[in-house]
């Protein structure tokens, strides 16, 4: 079968990134065509779009996608960088939309320690992270400056007696929204990845004596779901004492279920304790698509000294072929990343080394041989 896989290098070491994960693809031969997209804030420069319809339509026409790394900037800024007389919205975040048009709702971060790496915490961390990816903040529901309308509606609400007197332009309202669907389809998801990878718990992060509504909400549909899988064990903790337990006992966490900004915050502490944002990959998953991606950012002032650590965006494109269902060749690449790590030969600086990013890969394509 040949893949359709749409290429979306985006900005700065994404194009870096993304040379290092096309060199080890062509060495194993898979069978594929890879289509290249524009993204990225060139095209927010230019068209005021960073994410072209264009692209949205050839991506419909693909089985999932291999995405780079992106640059964003606050309202203001972004704003400034625009032509004159090129009028838009506002500036929005492409993976974010992504993730919303292709309802991509689980964000699977694996977070696993690789013996060898001198950045490990410690060496028996492996767990994964599901983030619901599509509601709560990152929704993007809000408002600035607050209208009469919304600010009538809002005051009907007890706790909002101490906002009376803030005037419109004062005061912003980022909404947290929840649905029982998505709570229950993020919940189910992470279950299921426990059932059928031997798991023994999963833990459901959230805030619920603070955030009662949406909190409660996720806590609710969690037992739901737990009372249908005997077998595993349903752990409940609050996000503030999860990133102590994290630092303190991460090898007690095997699978981790929570919201959309908990869940970003989390993944980036449980990488750090495997090596930092070199090392960490992310599948935004749906149901029918899925798009592929490191979580570091687009690195700008490295942009083409390929310079940057690739791991993270081949531990993606093993994600991408475990999703395709290339197992064989999922692993095959697993191994060949952990023989190179473990070697200590080929580093990248911020693993105190100086090899480049393709030099790193070259190593990790001779290690599959």
């Amino acid at each position: 079968m040949k893949y359709k896989i749409a290429w979306l290098p985006g900005d700065g070491v994404g194009n870096d990134v993304m040379e290092a994960a096309k060199m080890v693809l062509d060495s194993f031969e898979l069978d594929a065509e890879y289509i290249e997209g524009d993204i990225g804030w060139e095209f927010w420069k230019k068209e005021g779009n960073p994410l072209p319809d264009r692209t949205i339509e050839m991506m419909k026409g693909t089985d999932c996608a291999l995405f780079g790394a992106i640059t964003s900037k606050p309202k203001k800024e972004a704003e400034k960088e625009l032509p004159d007389g090129l009028k838009v919205r506002e500036y929005f975040s492409p993976i974010v939309k992504m993730r919303q048009l292709f309802d991509l709702y689980a964000n699977m971060r694996p977070c696993k320690a690789y013996p060898g790496n001198p950045l490990n915490y410690r060496d028996d961390i492996d767990l994964i992270i599901f983030r619901e990816n599509t509601e709560g903040l990152y929704a993007g529901v809000e408002f600035y400056p607050l209208s009469n309308t919304l600010r009538r509606a809002l005051e009907e609400h007890p706790k909002m007696s101490r906002f009376k007197s803030v005037p419109p332009d004062e005061i912003a309202v980022s909404t947290r929204i929840f649905t029982r669907n998505g709570c229950h389809r993020i919940l189910k998801k992470a279950f299921d990845y426990a059932s059928e990878n031997g798991k023994k718990s999963v833990t459901v992060v959230e805030k619920p004596n603070v955030i009662r509504e949406t909190s409660g909400m996720m806590i609710e549909e969690a037992r739901k779901i737990s009372g249908s899988h005997p077998d595993i064990e349903l752990r409940e903790t609050n996000v503030d004492a999860m990133c102590m337990w994290l630092v303190k006992n991460p090898q007690n966490y095997e699978v981790i279920a929570t919201s959309n900004l908990f869940g970003d915050i989390v993944s980036d502490l449980s990488a750090q304790l495997v090596g930092g944002l070199g090392f960490a990959c992310s599948g935004n998953i749906g149901n029918n698509y899925a798009v592929f991606e490191p979580t570091h950012g687009s690195a700008p002032k490295y942009a083409g000294m390929y310079k940057v650590n690739p791991t993270a965006m081949l531990l993606s494109v093993k994600m991408m072929l475990d999703w395709l269902g290339e197992k064989k060749m999922a692993n095959k690449l697993e191994n060949a990343i952990a023989k190179t790590i473990k070697e200590e030969k080929a580093k990248t600086y911020d693993m105190g080394g100086s090899s480049s990013t393709l030099e790193v890969a070259e190593v990790i394509i001779r290690n599959t041989e």
